[in-house]
């Protein structure tokens, strides 16, 4: 099941657990489970966003081992981070010069794939309702897209290939052009179904956030 209600302590405290696990991702051997407990805290408690942010630049500045898979792990998160937080507008601007001078460093480095990814991400990036799924930090460790399968009456199934940012407009408004549909005076929309309820999906709500409650 995805991440639900927790209890906290004070900020300061769940800043200092915040931190050991920055330091324990750096060995995990199945990073996933942790990245998505650090995401979950930052959603529950906004103002650690900053601290995180600030945090990985500061571990992925000079590592020990440039490119090392405990790099790369930062880097992992950080991007899963953009994805699901905006920063401040103090700490945007320091994260972006980190970004440039990480890609003037390293060109062509997987650290360098990743800065880019990130700063694409936090042009589209809005405050999300759900902390990224598994399956979704999965792909983002990857810079790939989820692909979702979406059940349309009269029709096969389809699949669509969809980011950490696309809404359910634009995955209906892909469906009625595939299926021809776009002549129709009809309004489509897409439904999420349970066992206890159907409703329908709001156009601006992200289909990832989605996927995370059916996770």
């Amino acid at each position: 099941t995805a991440p639900g209600p927790r209890s906290y302590t004070t900020l300061r405290d769940e800043a200092v657990k915040l931190f050991n696990s920055l330091q324990q991702l750096e060995s995990e051997r199945d990073p996933v489970p942790l990245m998505q407990g650090v995401l979950q805290t930052c959603l529950d408690l906004p103002p650690l966003v900053d601290e995180i942010y600030c945090q990985l630049v500061k571990q992925t500045t000079e590592p020990p081992a440039p490119g090392g898979q405990g790099d790369l792990h930062y880097w992992q998160l950080l991007t899963c981070m953009s994805c699901t937080f905006l920063p401040s507008p103090p700490v945007l601007r320091f994260l972006h010069f980190h970004l440039d001078r990480t890609e003037n460093r390293f060109p062509a480095s997987e650290m360098a794939k990743y800065a880019c990814f990130i700063r694409e991400a936090l042009g589209k990036t809005k405050r999300r309702e759900c902390v990224p799924s598994l399956e979704e930090i999965l792909v983002l460790m990857q810079r790939q897209e989820m692909i979702c399968t979406v059940h349309c009456p009269g029709a096969p199934a389809c699949s669509v290939a969809i980011s950490s940012h696309t809404t359910a407009e634009e995955v209906a408004q892909e469906l009625v052009s595939r299926l021809g549909l776009s002549q129709s005076p009809n309004l489509f929309a897409l439904y999420e179904q349970s066992r206890r309820r159907e409703q329908p999906v709001g156009s601006a709500t992200l289909l990832a956030d989605v996927l995370t409650r059916f996770e």
